[in-house]
């Protein structure tokens, strides 16, 4: 079980998690609510795991204009003027279910949650810390998966047992 910690204050971010080897894939677009379009968080409450690969911003040309690929994992595709790009973001970030950081807030003026229905995570950082640290990026648009990425660089895990 680990407790993932604010690396500014300390602070408490989630509750005692469990870790899963790998981040599930996102439900299918079938299971979307169809009021909120919402997918189904990717990631059971109580939970967490590494994303190994890069993701969220920056985002840089995709190296296969051909045939490029999502942008990120479990992401959709992302073009800049044409351009298919693809995620130079950070490795190693924590996911876990929305739910389980309850206490993290938006930040002012909702900077970088913009989204259809929801942030799409696209533009960074947009969740923080009661003490007002950048700590995480919320993904909860219509057309991407439903979770919370905590920045690798700005969390810590603390196993408490």
């Amino acid at each position: 079980m680990t407790v993932f910690l604010c690396a500014k204050c300390g602070g408490s971010l989630t509750p005692n998690l469990t870790p899963l080897p790998a981040v599930p894939s996102v439900p299918d677009d079938e299971e979307r609510d169809k009021e909120s379009r919402l997918a189904p968080a990717t990631l059971p409450q109580g939970h967490y795991a590494i994303e190994t690969e890069p993701w969220g911003a920056p985002y840089v040309p995709h190296p296969d204009q051909e045939d490029g690929a999502p942008a990120q994992p479990r992401g959709p595709w992302r073009s800049d003027e044409g351009v298919a790009m693809v995620s130079a973001g950070p490795r190693n970030n924590v996911v876990v279910h929305p739910e389980d950081a309850p206490d993290l807030q938006p930040l002012p003026d909702w900077e970088n949650s913009a989204g259809c229905c929801g942030p799409s995570g696209d533009s960074g950082l947009n969740r923080a810390c009661p003490c007002g640290a950048r700590v995480a990026t919320l993904v909860a648009d219509c057309f991407g998966p439903y979770e919370l990425h905590l920045d690798a660089m700005r969390v810590y895990g603390y196993d408490p047992s």
